[in-house]
Order: structure tokens, then C-alpha cells, then sequence
């Protein structure tokens, strides 16, 4: 038992316990991602209920008014609330560390609403080159149609950051492990930079989770998610997630959100809520499983872009912010697009899929998928060339992932 713990009444503990944060503070983080956010309805049910509704009725004309006002505590609308949806929420946000999350329809609701929200025609950000090729769209493409400056940096050199700054610099925004490349970010220089200049940093933290990294443990302001990935798990639902100060959620992405509606689903969020719980499971087994299957592939291809291992140029700046390096990793073949593609037309266990953090292991051709928005100039200025190739490691055997891979390598003459 933790020493000083003050545990509350038994009749009293277990109704909305997931919801006191001067409780769920004190666990540890396997028992924050099965009972965090936890609310329970009036019939006591273990698993979370799905509350499909898009409104809520009033006792009368004047609690109705109050709750628009903001005086009194309850529901008005779906788009806003949704007890399934608040309890992700508040789930994420103890799994992150952060005092507040809103939760959306897909990972790049979460991206565009995050930067959209707090910046105008004028303002200028600062984001990491090597990002998912949606990020990277924002960044080139949305942004400037505002009015919105952007420049691109080697995320790897937090002097770049630096020596980007202008006077109307609001916004740091990269992901670390970076996407496909498996570029590593310095959090803590970085978000220092940030902090020393009044600059806001956000940080896509979509490959690790708040299971390996917490980003606002290094300093970070915002951390941003796809949790269809790792957070679901299983390749079953889409969402995004925001977490931060609750001042920066409640007064700056919640205007924006209620206004714009990029909703998500009381279904698609239990579905989330369900992955959370075998989340820190997952990820270690898929991490470990990572490590083998990249050790054999580093004896085999040109080049094996992972964290975990040692030849990584980052390694150890990955392990000091990481409690593991993740399920994701990069290699790239001499033979480009014909090369890259032969192999995983090669696979027989391995599916050919452009998701990540699936169960399943799955490998995808980024330069022809998930960064084909991405002009072919700024593909090769990111890293990601026609050899690349970008693998999920699930949670089958290893050694069946291997024997996979050895075939399809030698019917590309590998």
C-alpha cells in the first residue's frame, strides 16, 4: 500500500472515484489506464456504459438557461459533452499527466484543431520537416492559405528551432519519434527554447503514447494524438485527443471545437477506453518484439532506422525519453520503389497497411501512401525516399514475423 495514502470510505470509493484527481494522482499508471475517468451510472455496472444520445433534458426552463450560462454543472449537447466521451478524456489526461484533454473525431482533428485554435493571419510556427504527411500538409499547405507563416527544421538540432524565431513566432509543432523517419527530438531543449520565449509547444506524441513518453514531463505546453493508433490498439475506430492546462483547453481549442464540431462518437470512445486498459501491455510486448525483428533486419537491408537499437544515431537521447522505443520503425532498400514494392507484395503473413500501432503487424511504402500528399522535393527533403519502407510489429511471434520477412527479402534479392 502507498504510505499516506488517504483512502475514501468503502461505500463511497468506486461511484466516481476515476474522477478525483487527488485520488487517481496517487495511483500508479497501470491502474490510472483501467480505472481513470471511471464514472458510474445509479445501476453499478463494471464495464464503462456508451451514453448514445446527442441531447439532454432539463427539470425546468431555468436550469436549462443556467447550464448555458455556465452556472450551473451538467450537460447541453453532444458536440460539447458526453459522459462515455468525458470519461476518455479525463482517462487520457491522468495517463498524460496533464490537467485537461478534449477528445475528437480523428487524429488530424486533433492536429488542426490544435494549431487553428490559437493562431491568426500574421502569426508565425515552427514545425519538425519529418512529420506524417498530413502534419507536414498543414504546415505547407493550410497554414499559409490563412495567413499563417510556417518554417520547417531539422527537428533533430534544437538550435534550429532557435535561430527560426521571429517576433510573431506562436507555435512549435513536431512529433518525436517522427514519422516515417524515426527522427528524435530533444524534449527538453526544445521545449525549453519554447518556454524561454513565450512560444507554445506542441508535440504529436501518436508513435510513443503516454505509456513510453509523457512530453510534458520534458517541458512541453500541448501534446496532440492519433489515438487510433496505439491508444485503440486494434485497428477498430478512429479519434484524436488534446491534452494541456485547462486553461489552454477550456479557453483556447474548446471555442474553436464547439464552434467547428469535429466530434467524437460515445461508441468510438469506448472503444478507446477499452484499448487504454492493455495499452501498457501492448506496447511494451509489441516494443520488445520491435527490437527482434529489427535486430534481424539490420543484418539483412541497407539501412534499419530504429530507436531501440544501438546503431541508431539517437539512441540513447530515445532511451532517456522513452521507457521503450515503440512498435514503429523504418527501413530503407537501395532498389527504390520497384525494390520496396516487390517486398511487400513478398509478404505472406504480413499485411500491406498504412495504419499504425495495429495488433497486427503492418507495413506500408510512405513515398506512395501516407506522405503521397507530400510534393516529391519535400518527400526528399524529409527523408522519405522511394526505398523507404515503414513497419508496424504487432503482437504475433517474432520469430513468424522474421521467417516472413526473410522470404519476402530474398524474392527481392536480399
Amino acid at each position: 500500500m502507498k504510505a499516506g495514502r488517504d483512502w475514501p470510505k468503502a461505500g463511497t470509493m468506486k461511484r466516481r472515484t476515476g474522477q478525483d484527481r487527488s485520488i487517481t494522482d496517487t495511483w500508479r499508471p497501470a491502474t490510472r489506464a483501467i480505472r481513470g475517468g471511471t464514472a458510474r451510472s445509479e445501476f453499478g455496472e463494471t464495464s464503462e456504459a456508451i451514453f448514445v444520445t446527442s441531447g439532454y433534458s432539463y427539470d425546468c426552463a431555468g436550469d436549462a438557461a443556467a447550464r448555458f450560462a455556465g452556472e450551473q454543472e451538467g450537460m447541453t449537447y453532444s458536440r460539447l459533452q458526453n459522459p462515455t466521451v468525458e470519461m476518455l478524456e479525463q482517462r487520457i489526461a491522468i495517463l498524460e499527466g496533464a490537467e485537461a484533454c478534449r477528445t475528437m473525431a480523428t487524429g488530424m482533428a486533433a492536429m488542426t484543431a490544435v494549431l487553428l485554435s490559437q493562431l491568426q493571419a500574421g502569426d508565425h510556427v515552427v514545425g519538425g520537416r519529418a512529420a506524417f504527411g498530413s502534419c507536414r500538409w498543414l504546415l505547407d499547405n493550410l497554414l499559409p492559405k490563412f495567413g499563417i507563416a510556417t518554417t520547417v527544421v531539422d527537428a533533430r538540432d534544437p538550435q534550429a528551432f532557435a535561430d527560426a524565431v521571429r517576433p510573431e513566432t506562436k507555435v512549435f509543432f513536431f512529433e518525436t519519434p517522427a514519422n516515417p523517419t524515426m527522427d528524435v527530438v530533444d524534449l527538453k531543449a526544445v521545449c525549453g527554447i519554447a518556454r524561454d520565449r513565450g512560444i507554445t509547444s506542441v508535440v504529436d506524441n501518436a508513435f510513443a503514447t503516454p505509456a513510453l513518453q509523457r512530453p510534458m514531463e520534458f517541458g512541453a505546453d500541448v501534446t496532440a494524438y492519433s489515438a487510433t493508433k496505439m491508444m485503440d490498439g486494434q485497428g477498430r475506430v478512429l479519434a484524436g485527443a488534446v491534452c494541456g492546462t485547462e486553461d489552454f483547453i477550456e479557453n483556447t481549442l474548446l471555442p474553436f471545437t464547439r464552434n467547428t464540431g469535429p466530434t467524437l462518437s460515445p461508441f468510438n470512445a469506448w472503444v478507446v477506453l477499452k484499448g487504454l486498459e492493455t495499452l501498457d501491455l501492448r506496447i511494451r510486448r509489441q516494443s520488445e518484439n520491435a527490437v527482434k525483428v529489427a535486430s534481424f533486419l539490420e543484418g539483412r537491408v541497407p539501412t534499419v532506422l530504429y530507436p531501440g537499437l544501438p546503431s541508431h544515431p539517437q539512441h540513447n537521447l530515445a532511451m532517456s525519453q522513452m521507457e521503450a522505443a515503440g512498435p514503429i520503425f523504418a527501413i530503407l532498400l537501395d532498389g527504390g520503389r520497384t525494390q520496396a514494392h516487390g517486398l511487400l507484395d513478398g509478404l505472406a503473413l504480413i499485411d500491406i497497411s498504412n495504419n499504425i500501432g495495429d495488433s497486427r503487424s503492418l507495413m506500408t511504402h510512405p513515398a506512395s501512401t501516407t506522405h503521397n500528399s507530400v510534393a516529391p522535393d519535400k518527400r526528399e527533403e524529409m527523408g522519405v525516399t522511394e526505398g523507404m519502407l515503414r513497419l508496424n510489429v504487432g503482437l504475433e511471434d517474432p520469430q513468424d514475423l522474421i521467417e516472413d520477412l526473410d522470404q519476402a527479402l530474398r524474392k527481392v534479392g536480399l
